[in-house]
């Protein structure tokens, strides 16, 4: 595996120092700060307020006309920490439960590396976006110019995965993340009182049914070849066992990977929804928001990183996923617009390791030096000095 050039130290300051300072999407301004700073004390022309919060820093050599950009995100979750470390979240209820701290931590390494050495002909781009986990960060950067202003001839991106094998790369070509929508459902009833049902007509019983339907969605009009899911995550309604509500409310989740699949999902989860309500005598109002689209890497860049992996950390630490995630992921985005790929970063140290969005998660920073100089390593390779 290659030696990175940045001090493991330095890196670790860095990010347990991100850590302490979670920011939910776009109220990243502390972060945002802090980043831009590093990055003008190294020499980059450093621009600011894309997607509101989000820093691009960008360094020239030589006379080369390629460019490259490396996205690394930057916002928290609303979580409350429990990881009990020194260097726990100093803002009650947020945290970084999903390791962005550390991607702008490699990112930032690899930023030291890339301007000490100068070991490359053309136009880096390093991208710190907002706004991920909910928010469309890299959505909103792109409507405000970001690859019109900084224009890109691959992008590429990375997200730690403490379920897989510490150093392991795993890459997909193709679909590699779902795309995710939200529905949300209201029933509307009568109330009345608990004692005499007969006398209303009740949301409580229709939305149960609606739950229940909704899950055969996936396993009878679906095909088993198309991955989706359909999660019910939230019901709200009543507040009291005599009394029956006028409401009750749905919050789903769905997820996708086809085009077509994605649409006959939401035509379907309408009408069970509606029909439903109907033959309970109830009214189904329904919020269909499509979000995310799925994240489709790009084969020549996919293959690019393959190679690259291979040798940065040998064969035995590339792998190609047999399946994509059902999670989702803004660089989806990007991905639409600009040819590049999306990959894991395996983090694991033991089985003790909690899941990414878990209270109790901490990044490795034992992973930190790695990226960074991975990170290195592929702009030196994607723009050869001459």
């Amino acid at each position: 595996m290659t030696t990175p050039r940045n001090d493991t130290e330095e890196l670790v300051q860095i990010r347990r120092e991100l850590h302490e300072h979670p920011e939910l999407g776009l109220e990243e301004v502390w972060t945002s700060d802090y980043v831009a700073e590093k990055l003008t004390a190294l020499g980059y022309e450093v621009t600011r307020g894309l997607g509101k919060t989000g820093v691009v820093a960008t360094l020239k050599s030589g006379n080369g006309g390629k460019s490259i950009g490396i996205r690394a995100d930057f916002d928290a979750l609303p979580i409350h920490e429990e990881t009990g470390k020194p260097y726990a979240s100093k803002i009650p209820g947020n945290m970084h439960a999903c390791g962005h701290d550390g991607h702008t931590t490699m990112l930032l390494g690899a930023a030291r590396s890339i301007a000490e050495r100068r070991n490359f002909d053309g136009t880096v781009h390093l991208i710190f976006q907002p706004a991920e986990e909910n928010f469309g960060g890299a959505r909103l950067m792109m409507e405000d110019g970001l690859f019109e202003r900084f224009p890109c001839d691959a992008v590429f991106g990375l997200h730690n995965e403490p379920l897989l094998p510490f150093g392991q790369f795993a890459l997909r070509d193709g679909p590699i993340m779902a795309a995710v929508d939200e529905a949300r459902i209201v029933v509307r009833g009568v109330g009345g009182h608990g004692a005499h049902p007969e006398d209303t007509v009740d949301p409580v019983v229709a939305a149960s049914s609606i739950v229940l339907a909704l899950q055969s969605i996936v396993s009878r009009n679906i095909s088993a070849q198309d991955p989706s899911v359909i999660t019910i995550g939230a019901i709200h309604g009543g507040s009291a066992s005599n009394v029956i509500p006028e409401t009750v409310e749905l919050t789903i989740g769905i997820r996708s990977f086809d085009p077509d699949i994605r649409d006959q999902l939401e035509q379907r989860i309408r009408e069970v929804a509606e029909f439903q309500a109907k033959s309970y005598g109830a009214v189904a109002e329904i919020e269909y928001e499509r979000s995310y689209p799925p994240t489709v890497n790009h084969t020549a860049e996919t293959d690019y990183v393959r190679k690259l992996a291979t040798g940065f950390a040998g064969a035995e630490n590339v792998v190609d996923l047999d399946r994509p995630f059902m999670g989702s992921e803004d660089f989806s985005y990007f991905l639409e617009k600009v040819p590049g790929t999306y990959f894991f970063l395996g983090a694991r140290s033991g089985p003790e390791d909690k899941a990414l969005h878990h209270p109790g998660y901490d990044f490795n920073d034992d992973l930190l030096p790695i990226g960074a100089a991975f990170w290195t390593e592929l702009v030196e390779s994607y723009l050869p000095a001459n």
